[in-house]
């Protein structure tokens, strides 16, 4: 055999060697893996570590509110009592239904979002499309976008179990209304306005009916 040959065949052997020592000492990952524990400065390794990783915040919950509020509080407990709510799935709905309810308001087409509102939140935009009507104004809309989506409230009652959950929006929308002759009194379809509003949905936690309700609303 040439020495070429030889070489090859010592370096390959050294090669396989390293190669099964490191296996040995950093084991085999597949997928994603916790990175290994800090070492001990005792003698015995502090499970307390581990323990607070482990069994540590919601960050579903406090990354929406305060650690150990009574919103927090009452978030934990809509869990408990219904495991498959989430806070943030929940705003990602509520950020929906913001755009479908205020443009069906602009509109005036209410028929559409009356299984989502509360009787006195209906009544009271049904009051304000009514009275549009009446004054021959129409409003035509165009919804831009949300800016801001901020949970600044939630309860749960312990007896009923109904939660409320309270949201504050700052939507971006176009809005141009007219009167019957068709002429522009108010607004611009190039302009954009921003609107900011306080929402309160209710639903009562375990029910069958997995919709929210629009329960108050303000500014």
């Amino acid at each position: 055999m040439n020495s070429p040959m030889l070489q090859l065949l010592v370096l390959a052997g050294i090669a396989v060697f390293l190669i099964l020592r490191l296996k040995n000492v950093l084991g085999t990952r597949e997928g994603y893996e916790k990175p290994p524990a800090p070492p001990s400065s005792g003698k015995t390794a502090d499970r307390r570590g581990f323990e607070v990783i482990e069994g540590g915040p919601d960050r579903d919950i406090v990354d929406h509110v305060p650690e150990g509020s009574e919103s927090a509080k009452a978030l934990a407990r809509m869990k408990q009592l219904e495991p498959s709510f989430g806070v943030a799935d929940f705003l990602s709905g509520a950020r929906g239904a913001y755009e479908m309810i205020l443009m069906a308001f602009e509109r005036g087409k209410l028929e559409e979002i009356q299984p989502y509102l509360a009787p006195d939140v209906y009544e009271s935009f049904a009051e304000v499309v009514h009275a549009r009507e009446e004054q021959g104004l129409t409003i035509e809309a165009e919804f831009v976008g949300v800016r801001e989506t901020t949970l600044t409230e939630a309860t749960l009652d312990p007896d009923s179990q109904l939660a409320e959950i309270t949201v504050r929006f700052v939507g971006e929308l176009t809005q141009v209304v007219k009167d019957r002759d068709g002429t522009i009194v108010e607004g611009s379809s190039s302009q954009i306005k921003r609107q900011k509003d306080l929402w309160t949905f209710a639903r009562t936690m375990g029910s069958d009916d997995p919709n929210w309700q629009l329960v108050a609303t303000g500014e």
